[in-house]
């Protein structure tokens, strides 16, 4: 359990490692979960289209819309689009930072399925099979005499190998529907690697201040958001603390007076963990003072700006300067 935790913790302090470890995951995930499926074309005119290629497009969209569910930073994108601006400024550059990050990490899983499900070819067989001229492969007098509905029906039985009669043709359209399959399946992939190559070669082409500028803030909501968390579970835990401390001395108090006990002073150790409790409440001792604070800031965040007051020790302690690291957003 050790070990877990250790590990846990890690993940937890490494963010983007972890953000970085659940697109892998997914994205082997989803090239397991298609070689795991079985796959079963209907060999229907009205549904074969429909099957095909929703099989080639609804998967990604639920590995799209899981890869957001996953990612931690969707809450953080979120709360800080819709907080109110208060004492601090909103920066559309951020936002867009932010949503781009979580967009791209997201993008991974179905990026994978669509390239393996291309490759593979059986979706793009069944959804196409009935636009095939099967004159084109020989044997013509297959199809001598057919009505255009019953030629239909006849070209959508060839992904059922046990439906379609002439193994030859079969064998020679889906070949044929794979090849084109897989050309799409190479251009799928041809495209996502140039577009990726691009987003490379011309982030630098722009303002590069601009860009550490958004990534550093972005990087600095998801750190307070965390810290803010953290304080929260400290300040709970002591006052958790301090009240069953208080309750069970009334009670002993109470205890002691009723049965005329003498009252023996508690042990220093103990008044060292009472103290450093004290220390943790920060002067908040009451639940509409939390209530207040947890409001104020979702209301009104501090703004971004740290004072720090210098001490002269030559003028006996003279105010000599002040310090100022203030955030303009001007991306």
């Amino acid at each position: 359990m050790d070990k877990f935790r250790m590990m846990f913790q890690f993940l937890q302090s490494n963010q983007e490692s972890f953000m970085n470890g659940i697109c892998g995951i997914m994205a082997l995930a989803s090239a397991q979960m298609y070689s795991a499926f079985e796959f079963s074309c209907p060999c229907m005119p009205e549904y074969n289209y429909s099957y095909g290629i929703g099989l080639l497009v609804v998967p990604p969209i639920w590995f799209f819309l899981l890869g957001f569910v996953l990612n931690n930073n969707v809450s953080v994108l979120a709360e800080e689009w819709k907080r109110p601006i208060g004492r601090r400024s909103k920066d559309p550059s951020i936002l867009r930072y932010m949503f781009c990050s979580i967009t791209q990490r997201s993008l991974i899983a179905p990026a994978v399925w669509v390239s393996v499900t291309l490759m593979d070819g059986k979706s793009f067989l069944c959804a196409f099979s009935i636009n095939l001229d099967i004159e084109k492969f020989g044997n013509q007098s297959l199809v001598k005499g057919m009505s255009e509905t019953e030629k239909m029906k006849l070209l959508a039985r060839i992904p059922c190998k046990d439906l379609f009669e002439n193994q030859e043709i079969r064998v020679a359209a889906s070949r044929y529907i794979k090849c084109i399959s897989q050309a799409c399946g190479w251009m799928f992939l041809l495209m996502m690697t140039f577009a990726a190559f691009l987003i490379r070669a011309i982030r630098p082409c722009f303002t590069q201040a601009a860009f550490l500028k958004t990534k550093y803030w972005s990087h600095y909501i998801d750190i307070e958001r965390k810290l803010f968390d953290e304080t929260c579970k400290e300040h709970a835990k002591s006052f958790a603390k301090v009240c069953i401390h208080q309750y069970f001395e009334n009670i002993s108090g109470e205890m002691r007076n009723f049965h005329h006990h003498p009252n023996y002073d508690s042990d220093n150790e103990d008044e060292d963990k009472k103290k450093s409790d004290e220390e943790k409440l920060l002067g908040i001792r009451a639940q509409d003072d939390m209530n207040k604070v947890l409001w104020n800031w979702h209301t009104c965040k501090p703004a971004l700006a740290l004072k720090k007051d210098h001490t002269d020790d030559e003028n006996n302690g003279r105010l000599n300067g002040e310090e100022w690291a203030v955030y303009y957003s001007k991306v």
